[in-house]
Order: structure tokens, then sequence, then C-alpha cells
């Protein structure tokens, strides 16, 4: 039986049920001019403080849902290492621990932060546990996954780790696979604007 799961899983991985980005930039705009961007939104940060995303108005984000039992969990040291990369530059990432997927991240957020600054080093901001799928979503997650939300498209948040790219105007600019790495290119270009 725990092979058929993990085979499952493993599975899942591999199939991407979200449609690549093909739009033109004017083409997106236009999608999303009367959308309302993620600065609406207020959450809790890992320590329970209110964290609110208008603070992060002229960056380029990356939110990231993440786990701290998962096979993609050692991406939280890409995630560090493009933080520090980038950090100077107007950019920021948000992790958002779930216990969706698996249970792979069953703990208080007392003991995920500290698994993330003892095992990665995490110094981007980390907030509270939250359910990225289900009745329960987090709304800024339903904005992130909703075409009647975003303007950009309806996507499933397919497993750990993967990635919403916000733009400077706090909109939904792509949306990256959980098993694409943090420094691939089409992340670092999409930050260095190229």
């Amino acid at each position: 039986m725990k092979f058929i799961l993990i085979t499952t899983a493993i599975l899942a991985l591999g199939c991407s049920k979200n449609k690549p980005i093909t739009d033109k930039p004017e083409v997106i705009m236009e999608q999303q001019k009367n959308v309302d961007p993620i600065y609406q939104f207020k959450v809790k940060d890992i320590t329970g403080s209110d964290f609110n995303l208008a603070d992060l108005k002229g960056k380029k984000v990356l939110i990231v849902n993440t786990a701290s039992k998962c096979g993609l969990t050692p991406q939280f040291e890409e995630l560090e290492k493009l933080y520090q990369q980038y950090k100077d530059q107007n950019f920021v990432i948000i992790g958002f621990p779930t216990n969706d997927f698996m249970s792979q991240d069953p703990g208080t957020n007392e003991e995920i932060a500290e698994f993330c600054k003892l095992n990665y080093g995490v110094t981007f901001p980390m907030m509270s546990k939250i359910e990225v799928k289900g009745d329960a979503m987090e709304p800024l997650y339903q904005y992130l996954t909703q075409k009647s939300k975003n303007g950009l498209g309806d996507f499933v948040v397919e497993w750990n780790f993967q990635k919403f790219l916000i733009n400077e105007e706090g909109k939904l600019a792509n949306v990256i696979g959980p098993k694409v790495s943090p420094t691939d290119s089409e992340i670092t270009n999409w930050i260095e604007g190229k």
C-alpha cells in the first residue's frame, strides 16, 4: 500500500496540471487591468504578527508554499540563495508552510521556523502555516489560483514548492512548477527583467 501511495505521488509530480503562460505581455496587461493587486491581503507571519502585503509595493515577489518533510524540502537552500542574491534589488520571497500534501509539514509554526533557520539558514519572510487547496484555502491563494481574481489564469497548487511570481504592480506574472529549481533561469531572468 505504501508503495502505491509513493508511486501515485511521484506520478502526480511528473504531470503538470497548469498550462504555461504564453500570452504576450500586452495581452496579459489588458486581461489584468481591472484586477486588484495582492496588496489587498494581510496575512500572519510565522510568529503570528500581521504581515501587510501592501508593504511590498514596487517589489517583485516570489510566493512559495513550503513543507519541512518533502522530497523538495532542499529547495529551501536554493530559495535562500536566490533571496540573498536579489533581496537588494526590489525582490522578496514569502514562504507559506502547508500540511496539505501528504502531511509533509505537521509541525507548529515555531517548529517550522526553527527547522528552516537551523537546517537551511532561511532569512526570507516565512508566514504562518495555511491551507493552499480545498474549502479552507487561504484567500491569497484563492487569488493566485482563480482567473476571476488574478486575471491571468486558473491554476492548481500541484505540490509543495510551487512558485507564484508577482510583478512590481502586485499582479500575478507567472506560475512555476514545484520541481523547477528556485535558481532556474526562468526565475532569475524574470527577476532581472530579461
